[in-house]
């Protein structure tokens, strides 16, 4: 502690515009930035659990949160520096996203759903205090990790980091100050994003989804003052009203599309939610497309195909029996296929161009020169000391924090701490692709471990399903952590600032995310009607299907053949993305098709209403002209659902039900009988 008090104190300094020298006039991490990127980091938790519980998507929201950081910091007599709104959007991304990385929308339901006689384990349901310990073992590695792969990939290597550099090019616009360098980032596949529309970051299952799509004109800033301020309010409280409407009126986020026969046999429901339409506009029409693509062949053609074969004997919606459980493998198979295909240029240079040849080349096949490409000063870094016992003591933490929250008939500790070990190597792999496409593969990342433990611990589906959680929390973290850090990087913030403020974002969110998971819990049966958990079902059937090697009948062959058409649609997309193809966000994307198959027709339809008016705003306007504004909007829709739904929760709570469930007779309302 009183190295990082006197850090408190050393560390007010700021950079002087458009300069390369520091200016310690300027203040950099401070409480109110670090208390406005937790306040906003905790909305963007339950937000996050929310909507990850629900669908599965989870949301970085680091262009928001600086977006809505510059908004807040209107009311403090000196508004915050750029640096300062760094720091606090870095806050903001550690706490909100500890609901992926912790396995809240994902590990921990599927441990909820074993079942004694099939997996030979009772259920496993954590209570409050063994949560927050797997919590606490699963934290901090990939913020250890981040310094490290921060300098071989931003520093070094100068990889684009899209949604990183976006929101390092809205911070410039907020703040008045010259817009960060980026033309001059040289390396094969690498897109000059002044210049070209870059591809926005798709919605990978248990991943977090960011717009790199941001207007750079300097007139924004008086919109995202007074107007933009008004924007947010009316759309967060537009969104809170309709949250609270669909409460006591179930069956306005309900609405059946062809009947209530058509929708009760084959779940085809509108959910007019302003949330999703808000995710929608921040997904970009590019991605909702593709998911809603999907939707199409998911639930329109092999739903019923399954269904009329008598290859899915239960009701449509059964996970176990019905469509949705069959196609759910379909899915399975696109994700893997599309993730793994899309990982293999980045193991290429890995393995063969920087361990085998021994360093990164440029064209000519010279070695590139990295001296001196470190612009920030040592007291301005994470000391590798650090890092070296930070990695160490996170480790040893977790591993022993595992095995007391799961004993030895969960997972050996041995095993734990190979879970740690590949998350490392995942990272590398990980991380590089996010920063060369925007996307971080997590789910392909996730598959493989769980591939790797079904090899050396057969038969176990709880050590299964948690070393893999453990392998991808680490390369999820540190993903979207690397995004901070290219923002901070271009804007000149102290990484070490940045790593202060993840530390404590991560830590706050411990206790934060266990509580809201706990109340969710209790007040909802999840899985269930209202909360899902799609992901939940990948993991367990994975898991299940490498133990057993069971499949529902007929699935095998469409599994290959969806498998095979979307590694060559994947390797299509990889290889238009660094060759820097305009039309490469047109290609459909993978993961995005697949989690149309997860998601009832409900919620991506909404999606695909906020893409299209995302689509038609600026092509009307354009991206210069067109602003910040829309981003505002969406921003507050998207929070105006997730904060209000705290309330719902509450009446939830206390036993307050619904107040008519008229038109329900579909059966598909949350809170209404079926």
């Amino acid at each position: 502690m009183p190295s990082f008090v006197g850090y408190m104190r050393r560390i007010r300094r700021h950079l002087r515009r458009g300069a390369d020298k520091l200016d310690a006039s300027q203040p950099e991490f401070t409480l109110r930035s670090v208390l406005s990127g937790l306040l906003i980091g905790c909305l963007l938790c339950f937000t996050n659990l929310y909507f990850g519980l629900q669908t599965g998507w989870i949301s970085m929201m680091s262009l928001q949160s600086a977006l809505i950081g510059f908004l807040l910091s209107r009311f403090f007599p000196v508004p915050i520096s750029p640096q300062e709104n760094v720091v606090l959007q870095t806050v903001a991304v550690a706490t909100g996203t500890m609901p992926l990385a912790a396995g809240f929308v994902g590990i921990l339901p599927a441990l909820g759903l074993l079942d004694e006689e099939r997996d030979g384990t009772p259920p496993l349901n954590l209570s409050w205090i063994a949560a927050v310990g797997w919590s606490c073992a699963v934290a901090y590695f990939g913020v250890f990790l981040s310094p490290p792969l921060r300098k071989q990939v931003i520093i070094e290597e100068e990889l684009a980091f899209p949604s990183g550099t976006a929101t390092a090019q809205l911070i410039s616009v907020l703040h008045r100050i010259p817009p960060p360098e980026t033309s001059t980032k040289r390396r094969r596949g690498y897109r000059q994003l002044d210049t070209e529309e870059t591809i926005d970051e798709e919605p990978v299952i248990e991943a977090s989804a960011e717009t790199a799509e941001t207007p750079i004109e300097v007139e924004d800033t008086e919109i995202a003052t007074q107007e933009g301020w008004d924007a947010l309010i009316w759309s967060f409280s537009a969104s809170g009203v309709m949250t609270l409407a669909a409460y006591f009126f179930p069956v306005v986020f309900s609405i059946p599309l062809f009947g209530n026969a058509l929708a009760k046999e084959w779940l085809w429901t509108f959910t007019p939610s302003l949330s999703y339409i808000g995710q929608g506009i921040i997904m970009g029409f590019p991605t909702t497309l593709s998911m809603s693509l999907g939707m199409l062949v998911g639930w329109g053609i092999l739903s019923p195909i399954a269904t009329h074969a008598g290859w899915a004997q239960g009701p449509v919606g059964d996970m176990a029996t019905g469509a949705r459980g069959w196609i759910l493998w379909v899915s399975l198979a696109i994700m893997c296929a599309d993730s793994l295909v899309s990982l293999l240029p980045v193991v290429w240079e890995v393995l063969y161009l920087k361990l085998w040849l021994g360093g990164a080349k440029t064209d000519d096949g010279t070695e590139q020169d990295h001296e001196g490409k470190e612009s920030e000063t040592e007291d301005r870094l994470v000391p590798m000391r650090w890092v070296t016992w930070g990695l160490g003591a996170s480790v040893v933490l977790g591993t022993v924090l595992v095995w007391l929250v799961f004993g030895n008939e969960g997972i050996k500790p041995w095993a734990t701490l190979l879970g740690f070990v590949m998350g490392g190597v995942l990272s590398i792999f990980g991380v590089r692709a996010l920063g060369e496409t925007d996307l971080n593969p997590v789910s392909g990342l996730g598959k493989i471990s769980q591939l790797f433990f079904a090899w050396i611990q057969p038969g176990n589906i709880v050590a299964n399903i948690i070393a893999g959680g453990v392998a991808e929390a680490g390369a999820q973290q540190a993903g979207d952590l690397m995004q901070d850090l290219k923002t901070g990087h271009l804007v000149r913030a102290s990484p070490r600032a940045q790593f202060f403020g993840q530390l404590i974002g991560s830590t706050l969110s411990i206790i934060v995310t266990t509580t809201a998971y706990t109340l969710y819990n209790r007040a909802y049966q999840i899985p269930g009607p209202s909360f899902p958990a799609p992901t939940a079902y990948v993991w367990l059937g994975l898991a299940r299907l490498l133990r057993d090697g069971q499949l529902p009948e007929h699935c095998g062959e469409f599994m290959m053949g969806f498998a095979a058409l979307f590694a060559a649609v994947a390797a299509l997309k990889a290889y238009s993305v660094r060759r820097g193809a305009r039309f490469a966000k047109w290609i459909p994307s993978g993961v995005a098709f697949a989690i149309g198959f997860l998601n009832t027709p409900s919620f991506s339809l909404a999606r695909l209403i906020g893409g299209i008016i995302e689509h038609v705003y600026y092509t009307r306007l354009g991206r210069d002209r067109g602003g910040i504004r829309l981003i505002i909007i969406a921003s507050g829709f998207v929070l105006g659902e997730g904060v209000v739904s705290i309330i719902s929760l509450v009446l939830r709570t206390f036993g307050v039900g619904v107040a008519s469930c008229w038109g329900c007779g579909h059966g598909m309302c949350g809170g209404c009988p079926a």
